[in-house]
Parts: C-alpha cells; structure tokens; sequence
C-alpha cells in the first residue's frame, strides 16, 4: 500500500478490525521508510448489479434513480434521508439475493413498494400510484382500501425473459 505522505509503496499493517457491520475491513498501516501512519478500508467489491427495463434495455442499478422516486413519495412526511438510504440499501439487498446479476425494474419497483409500505402507508399509496400507473380513482381507491384494511400486498412474482 501506497504512503500516503512520502509515496513509498511499502508498509506494514499495525492493526486490522471490522467495521460498518463486518462489511468494511479497517487497517491501520505504518508506512516503513517515514514511519507515519495511516488509516485504509477493504471492502469487498460486488458485481454490478443489471437492470432490465420494461422495453428489454439493461442499466446499472442507480441508486439516485429509486431516491428520486422515493423522495417524491416522501414530499411532507416525516421521513429522514438516512431511512430513505436504509431502504434502498434494503431493496438493493433484497434484489442482489435474487442470486441473479440482472432483475427487472418491475421487480425493483415490487421491492421499494413492499418496505415502503412497512415504512409510511401515505408514501407507499403515493409511490403506488405512479409506480402501477393507477388509470383512475377507482384503482387509486382499491389501493387505499387494501391499505386500510390492513391486507397484505400483492405477492412479488417476477419473472424475467
């Protein structure tokens, strides 16, 4: 590893802990022609995850793209940013443990729908709209009757082509 104040290239690792919930490896280092020491992280680098859009186009997985959604079902409630990243964190697990390195964008959509439900009914019934392209009232009703009633959502059964 690289010193980060003389450019040396060697070192020497002083101490090594987990972090970030065992998903980060923190080293403390010590560089061995200047002495000083430095901090590095080690994660492990996971495949890029694919998106299959409904017109069989495929993009990277953008987490910008679920939290511009997201926030705009968000508008006005009391929702933090720090819960909306949480979800997406989950969503992104979620789809990644589909053992799968591409999934549809219908199945991202399911999956945002399915813990924003749990988090807020009022954005969940907000995002549902957009996200299903309710055709009228009445489909918009349905949703807010479900939601009312308790019942569970729709199961998620995605397939891809």
């Amino acid at each position: 590893m690289r010193c980060i104040f003389c450019d040396h290239n060697e070192s020497k690792v002083i101490d090594s802990r987990e972090a970030e919930e065992a998903e980060v490896i923190r080293r403390r280092r010590e560089c061995l022609k200047c002495k000083e020491r430095f901090t590095t992280y080690e994660r492990i680098e996971k495949p890029d995850l694919m998106i299959i859009k409904k017109d069989k186009r495929r993009e990277l997985f953008d987490r910008q793209k679920v939290m511009k959604g997201l926030s705009r079902a968000c508008e006005k409630r009391s929702i933090s940013a720090d819960q909306m990243e949480a979800l997406i964190d989950a969503v992104e697990n979620d789809a990644r443990n589909m053992n799968s390195v591409e999934v549809s964008s219908q199945l991202i959509g399911e999956l945002v729908m399915k813990h924003l439900r749990l988090l807020d009914e009022v954005a969940y019934v907000r995002f549902a709209s957009v996200y299903r392209e309710f055709k009228d009232a009445k489909e918009f009703l349905d949703e807010l009757k479900t939601v009312m009633q308790n019942k569970k959502p729709p199961k998620i059964t995605v397939s891809i082509d």
